[in-house]
């Protein structure tokens, strides 16, 4: 019995002891962002610059720690779709550096004019964009988040406070050890960016209950971590989100064009949120459609979850099937697999992705106005693509530049974040001598 009271109470301690490392982060992050949220885009940019050297400097070092991080992540059976959203190269590291570099060349969204206007009683009225404050990132496996986040928070005069997964946990160190480095020197606070302290979930759990101290949190990965933060943090959450991506062929197609997409949306990498998981065909477009598309898509590899009315197409254009389940409609595979049903109408296709989208990203291929009119209005997702593949769902490819996420959730934020959708606004209201009677 005494043995179980002290376990208690070491296991109480030990909690205390991350709760208070997490919050003294989050504190000083916040002391960082009340710095941040002054300075220059000169300085900002110059502090990017830095950072962005300092890794490519440091090349050697992080691929070398995030080997260990690899080779201990494939002797836990990770997937090789997980482990290659955790691999880091010297080419992948040289396109981080990049990517921070583009970030710089960016326009500062702080102290941007939303809209401003002359009331009659001659007071002025700007809404001005300002920084959020302190954002939190949690995030699976990809290390090249922990850059990725740190850039585009310190542009937007945010402090970062970085929460990556396990997986990761020795390459983000390095990262984070790097960037911090680099900041100092320049006008940018070293604890602009930070990694939050902890190993274990008790961290995470102390993060999601700093309010106050943290402005946002914003999770991305799997369906399991994502709901685990929007159910039970205690601070504001953008819910960046899972992408069960959906396209639809409708019955007036161009057919070399749609399979070009289809193959695009599916194959040209699959462990991305934005990879098409689910193709819904109209009966009218099967026969001449689905031969090609099929054959395409086997000749790729991609493994065919197909309804009853899909499998004698798949048997014809030699495509591996397996039969459809309700699972493989609401999944997200990473995986070269793709669940294809054949639907009677447009209305029809609606419905499916209605019940099965996680709201992200559904893509229609069609000749006919009149049906692209109707896709794109009944669909609600935070991007609908016309004849074009889900893969362009994408800050940089919006002409962003980057983002931070693609927000499913509709307040504040939906669709790709780039640096705007990390800022909030403030109403600055002057008069000369103005009071209200």
């Amino acid at each position: 019995m005494t043995a179980n009271v002290e376990t208690v109470r070491d296991s109480t301690t030990d909690s205390d002891h991350i709760r208070n490392e997490v919050r003294e982060v989050a504190r000083r992050a916040r002391e960082a962002a009340g710095v941040l949220a002054t300075l220059t885009r000169a300085s900002k940019d110059a502090a990017l610059l830095a950072i962005a050297d300092a890794l490519e400097a440091a090349t050697a070092e992080i691929v070398e720690v995030n080997a260990d991080d690899v080779e201990r992540a494939r002797a836990a059976g990770t997937s090789e779709a997980l482990v290659d959203r955790l691999t880091l190269t010297a080419d992948r590291i040289a396109a981080i550096a990049d990517a921070l570099r583009e970030v710089a060349v960016l326009d500062d969204p702080v102290g941007d004019v939303v809209r401003g206007y002359r009331l009659p009683n001659g007071l002025d009225v700007a809404q001005v964009r300002v920084p959020l404050g302190v954002v939190a990132m949690i995030y699976e496996a990809r290390p090249n988040v922990t850059v990725d986040a740190a850039g585009l928070c310190l542009k937007s005069g945010n402090a970062a406070l970085l929460r990556g997964s396990s997986s990761a946990r020795r390459t983000n160190r390095v990262l984070v050890d790097l960037m911090r480095a680099a900041l100092v020197g320049t006008d940018v606070p070293v604890d602009a960016i930070a990694m939050v302290p902890g190993d274990t979930h008790d961290s995470v759990v102390h993060l999601m209950q700093a309010r106050g101290l943290v402005d946002v949190i914003i999770p991305r990965g799997g369906a399991g971590l994502i709901n685990s933060v929007v159910e039970n943090s205690q601070v504001p959450v953008i819910e960046t989100g899972v992408g069960n991506c959906h396209v639809y062929v409708d019955a007036d197609v161009d057919v070399d064009q749609a399979v070009a997409v289809v193959v695009n949306s599916k194959t040209q990498r699959v462990s991305v949120c934005n990879a098409a998981e689910t193709m819904l065909v109209h009966a009218d477009a099967a026969e001449d459609f689905l031969p090609d598309a099929l054959a395409a898509l086997a000749a790729a590899g991609v493994t065919i979850h197909g309804d009853e009315r899909v499998r004698p197409f798949a048997e014809r254009a030699g495509a591996p099937f397996v039969p459809v389940t309700d699972d493989d409609w609401a999944e997200e595979y990473y995986s070269l697999d793709l669940a294809v049903g054949i639907v009677d109408d447009l209305d029809a296709a609606v419905a499916h992705i209605r019940r099965w989208s996680s709201g992200h990203t559904e893509a229609i291929l069609s000749t006919s106005a009149p049906a692209i009119r109707r896709f794109t209005t009944a669909v609600d997702s935070a991007a609908v693509m016309v004849n074009a593949s889900t893969r362009f769902t994408d800050g940089g490819e919006f002409g962003f530049g980057a983002e931070i996420g693609i927000s499913t959730q509709k307040l504040h934020a939906r669709g790709p974040m780039g640096l705007a959708e990390l800022t909030s606004t403030t109403f600055v209201v002057t008069g000369d001598g103005h009071t209200r009677g």
